[in-house]
């Protein structure tokens, strides 16, 4: 049960929050619209929707009473205010925004500024509690152009030297040129949409929250974090090839096939099979340190 402090501190937040919300009433309109037409940013709004129920699970390690410490909120209230006002300025200085840029600049600023509220209402004893919860809003930010394209490129050359791996392990020949791939009676061509950005991102984020539900040790929490790069990788370089095996011994029309255009779920359920089995280990593998109150 929360104490009257608690319960006051929460209803001060509930109030800010709602007042930044009716200001900030439009931007997360147009986000909400764009997300709902974007596979890339679907899973935005499911992002709060995460972050309070993982506030809810920690509810019973509320401290009964910590006063906040309101010096925390001026930082993140000045980056917020410096965000908005850059993103109003933006157009007077010759600056022309994609539609992305100006969501995630609008976003960000909206994320940094109830983080000030949070900050300004709440102690540190509770926001110790809900540190991650807190943190994890930060997924609902969509990636500038440059932030995905750099993104993009990374996973699709991976992919594709990843690729090159397998192929020569089951024994194809090929020549490479960039991310071309002359295999034998046809040219298979590494896109920018073969990257895999969409179900990386997914399982990055589900790790996150795998993690910090299933294990106790910070460095396992961020090892399995890290691994699903690599991870995600595997999984395109293996579509990859598949594709290119398939075209070499069945029938070349496999690169239009829906294995191709449609294929990404399938190989996505695959992932999940190592992802699952690394959880399960550093999970049987973690320690948790005794408590004071350990018997």
């Amino acid at each position: 049960m929360l104490s009257p402090l608690l319960r006051r501190q929460f209803r001060q937040l509930a109030i800010c929050t709602a007042v930044l919300a009716v200001c900030f009433a439009r931007p997360l309109f147009e986000l909400a619209r764009f997300t709902l037409h974007s596979e890339l940013y679907s899973h935005i709004l499911l992002i709060p929707v995460v972050s309070l129920y993982l506030a809810w699970l920690n509810r019973h390690k509320l401290p009964l009473a910590s006063e906040p410490d309101r010096r925390l909120a001026v930082l993140p209230l000045g980056i917020g205010l410096l965000l908005l006002a850059g993103y109003y300025f933006a157009p007077h200085w010759g600056l022309k925004l994609a539609r992305v840029d100006s969501l995630a600049w609008t976003t960000l600023s909206f994320v940094f500024l109830f983080l000030a509220a949070v900050l300004f209402c709440l102690g540190k004893s509770t926001l110790r509690v809900l540190a991650f919860p807190l943190a994890f809003l930060i997924f609902c930010v969509p990636f500038p152009v440059l932030v995905k394209d750099a993104i993009e490129t990374f996973l699709q050359y991976r992919s594709a030297d990843a690729a090159e791996l397998l192929f020569g392990l089951v024994g194809t020949p090929l020549l490479r040129n960039d991310v071309d791939f002359q295999l034998p009676g046809f040219r298979l061509q590494v896109a920018p949409e073969c990257s895999g950005i969409r179900s990386t991102l997914v399982l990055f984020i589900s790790s996150l929250v795998a993690g910090y539900l299933f294990l106790r040790t910070p460095w396992k929490r961020a090892l399995f974090a890290f691994l699903v790069i690599p991870l995600g990788i595997f999984r395109n370089a293996l579509r990859i090839v598949t594709i290119g095996e398939l075209c070499i011994h069945i029938d070349p029309g496999f690169i239009d096939s829906a294995i191709h255009r449609r294929g990404g779920p399938v190989f996505f359920v695959i992932s999940l099979a190592p992802f699952l089995l690394l959880l399960y280990y550093l999970h049987k593998t973690d320690v948790r340190k005794p408590q004071a109150n350990d018997v």
